[in-house]
């Protein structure tokens, strides 16, 4: 049971762990160990987390995640089989838990009185400048 909030709680049995060999360091091991470790999260189809999370998760996995709804975490980062397992998923645990976290709503605001007076202050001045690097007018 992976517990990614105490409210979220993933089961082994919807996860799917692949080994395959590993390109990068492992020396003479890489070519006889699968160290590298391919995890899938069907999210589509999962039980434990509800409908807004599943749709923010979504949204945040971009290209890692397929048409049908199934996130793909690669983890080569170690030379050891055991720790690139404990890496995918220390990153899936953290990409639930950031889509578990509701976006805060943003609250419309208006310019105050004062900053809209600047604001049009420094236009003026700055077209005043700006006009002033015109040709010289020629009085007769």
């Amino acid at each position: 049971m992976l517990q990614v909030t105490p409210t979220i709680a993933i089961s082994e049995v919807e996860l799917e762990e692949r080994f395959v060999c590993a390109s990068g360091p492992g020396g003479q091991n890489v070519n006889k160990v699968a160290s590298a470790v391919q995890l899938r999260f069907d999210v589509a189809a999962s039980p434990s987390l509800p409908s807004a999370v599943k749709q923010r998760l979504i949204r945040l996995a971009g290209r890692r995640i397929s048409a049908n709804g199934v996130l793909l975490i690669e983890a080569s980062r170690f030379r050891s089989q055991e720790r690139n397992r404990d890496d995918a998923r220390a990153r899936l645990i953290a990409l639930i838990a950031s889509a578990a976290t509701a976006p805060k709503p943003r609250r419309p605001t208006k310019p105050t009185r004062a900053a809209k007076l600047r604001r049009l202050q420094a236009k003026r001045r700055r077209s005043a400048l700006k006009a002033s690097r015109g040709r010289p007018v020629l009085d007769d």
